[in-house]
């Protein structure tokens, strides 16, 4: 009998929650590495639930998922360094390209951190990718990284802290009765975001088409 891939994912989710979770604040950052750099893993739940049943280490949850986010991240940053210059020369000139990177240079930090910020389903590895493209410094890189992730982590702490884990699942049931409105709210919000950051970073102009360049140039 054939397993649908869907199931295998499934099955190897419950597997890594079984096995990491009752590690407390370890398997937490665990299980952040694994959200960030391969499997997908309900780290924001899982954080959410941690600080619930003990508020007094709510900073060490967030530092742990933030540094477990920032060092899975190094998976798609490592792509973009490895392969991605001859991804993108593919299609752009190289002239074109010292274009680019200059100015993602001048506003990198940035870049990387307000995408970290948000939930899913913003696309944060095209993020992380487009910095390793451009080389930006690992130091920087984690650091913007773990910075977002943090003010993200602690938001939802903060907010447990205040009003407990129930409002939490009564904004998830609230979601659920109005799940197309809430997703089309977030794909224009994430869809607005992205657009407004590949603005920045490509500095598109009339007349210009990217990412594939005029002939002849």
């Amino acid at each position: 009998m054939k397993i649908s891939p869907v199931l295998l994912f499934h099955k190897a989710n419950a597997a890594l929650l079984a096995l990491l979770k009752p590690l407390g604040a370890w398997g937490l950052g665990a299980l952040a590495i694994v959200d960030t750099s391969s499997i997908p893993v309900p780290i924001d739940a899982l954080l959410i639930d941690y600080v619930a049943h003990d508020h007094e280490k709510f900073l060490i949850y967030c530092v742990m998922a933030s540094v477990g986010s920032a060092i899975g991240s190094l998976v798609p940053y490592y792509f973009g360094r490895a392969g991605g210059e001859l991804f993108l020369l593919k299609r752009i000139n190289r002239q074109r390209y010292e274009k680019l990177r200059d100015r993602f240079e001048r506003q990198e930090f940035l870049a990387i951190m307000i995408p970290a910020m948000m939930p899913p389903p913003m696309p944060v590895k095209l993020v992380e990718f487009a910095a390793g493209v451009f080389e930006m410094k690992l130091l920087w890189f984690f650091s913007a990284i773990c910075a977002g992730k943090f003010i993200r982590f602690l938001l939802w702490a903060v907010i447990t802290i205040f009003y407990g884990p129930q409002i939490m699942h009564t904004v998830g049931q609230t979601i659920e009765q109005h799940l197309g409105y809430v997703l089309g709210t977030i794909g224009i919000l994430a869809g607005v975001l992205l657009f407004y950051v590949v603005r920045k970073l490509f500095g598109k102009r009339r007349g210009t088409h990217f990412p594939v360049e005029d002939e002849g140039e």
